[in-house]
């Protein structure tokens, strides 16, 4: 079977979290405070697809399957489809749409501005992530697309000055972020130095 085969049930596999989330809420099974277990929940998922999406490139690369490449777009998007759903249980479910109170939290709140901030950043993602995007931006795609992981980056700090206390979670986050980080640099300087090697003239040769 061909990997994009999966690509159903890879997208069934995303919405687990989502109905699993509506069967708690249905039965009354999300505990004393259920706003703050969608927040975090939404929260939660938001960043580990965020993570998975950036873990494709370097494992397309290594283990030389390029049609991993298909789920890279898929996995973004509900990424994208988490952090919404993370970002309107605040300002409904939380604020109730008073617009005072979100500018002021964005304002006076760090975890609450490098969430915003995180959201803010994937939408332009979002909206670029289909063909015809790819197409009118060319190059300059690759380059939006970077964003991700200052989102991600957002993300992992607005997590970490969330719960102050147990960082054990946030921090496993921040190590893979730190991690697929480093690989990016690495293989963009073995790429320039590769880049660089070939526009260095060849060695004349000597005459016998």
């Amino acid at each position: 079977m061909k990997l994009k085969h999966l690509k159903p049930f890879v997208f069934l596999g995303c919405l687990v979290p989502l109905a699993l989330l509506g069967a708690g809420a249905l039965r009354g099974q999300l505990g004393a405070n259920p706003i703050e277990k969608i927040t975090h929940q939404t929260g939660d998922w938001t960043l580990i697809l965020l993570l998975v999406t950036l873990v494709i490139t370097p494992l397309r690369r290594i283990t030389g399957i390029n049609e991993l490449i298909a789920f890279r777009r898929m996995l973004g998007l509900f990424a994208f489809f988490y952090g919404t759903l993370h970002f309107f249980t605040y300002i409904w479910l939380d604020k109730f749409f008073d617009t005072h109170e979100i500018v002021k939290d964005v304002y006076k709140r760090p975890f609450i501005t490098a969430g915003f901030t995180g959201f803010v950043l994937m939408i332009p993602l979002a909206i670029t992530s289909t063909k015809g995007w790819i197409r009118r931006l060319g190059k300059k795609w690759l380059l939006v697309h970077r964003l991700i992981y200052a989102s991600a980056i957002a993300g992992v700090v607005h997590y970490i000055w969330l719960v102050k206390k147990d960082v054990r979670k946030p921090l496993i986050y921040a190590a893979i972020l730190a991690l697929l980080l480093l690989w990016r640099i690495a293989n963009w300087l073995i790429q320039r130095q590769k880049a660089a090697a070939a526009k260095l003239p060849a060695a004349p040769s000597v005459a016998a």
